[in-house]
């Protein structure tokens, strides 16, 4: 457990809190991952090795409209592993970047709408968005998950 300067503990509660959404976004992630290799290797073939999907992960525009959620991902991981204790601040903050990342808009551009178009193509991505959503609403009930 980590302290602060002064040698206080972190709440507990706040890492409970953290790392189940953490995980949560990695599955939200991986679906939505599958889904775009789909839909890319319908469009230009097959990828031939995990190298080359990293590369197309990382550098092709075809992917590029869910590196958001990649980046949300890290911070959470950082934030996780930082030498300070959390705060209740830092851990809300974080939340309220996933509650407001994490909404389809039918019609609207960028991540919002590819988003959304993830969600009307493939059950995974629904399934992984309600367990994300799932653990926000009972995090703002005060109730940690596991």
């Amino acid at each position: 457990m980590n302290s602060d300067p002064l040698g206080r503990p972190e709440p507990a509660d706040l890492r409970q809190r953290l790392t189940p959404l953490r995980d949560a976004l990695l599955q939200l992630h991986k679906a939505l991952m599958d889904t775009e290799r789909i839909g890319y290797e319908q469009t230009f073939g097959k990828i031939q090795t995990p190298y080359q999907f990293l590369k197309l992960l990382t550098e092709d525009p075809w992917f590029a409209w869910f590196r958001p959620v990649s980046q949300l991902i890290a911070a959470i991981d950082e934030t996780l592993d930082a030498k300070a204790p959390l705060t209740a601040a830092t851990t809300e903050s974080l939340m309220a970047r996933v509650r407001t990342l994490l909404v389809p808009t039918e019609g609207g551009e960028g991540f919002s709408q590819h988003y959304d178009e993830a969600l009307q193509r493939d059950p995974d991505v629904v399934f992984a968005h309600a367990a994300v959503a799932r653990l926000l609403r009972a995090q703002a009930g005060g109730t940690p998950q596991k």
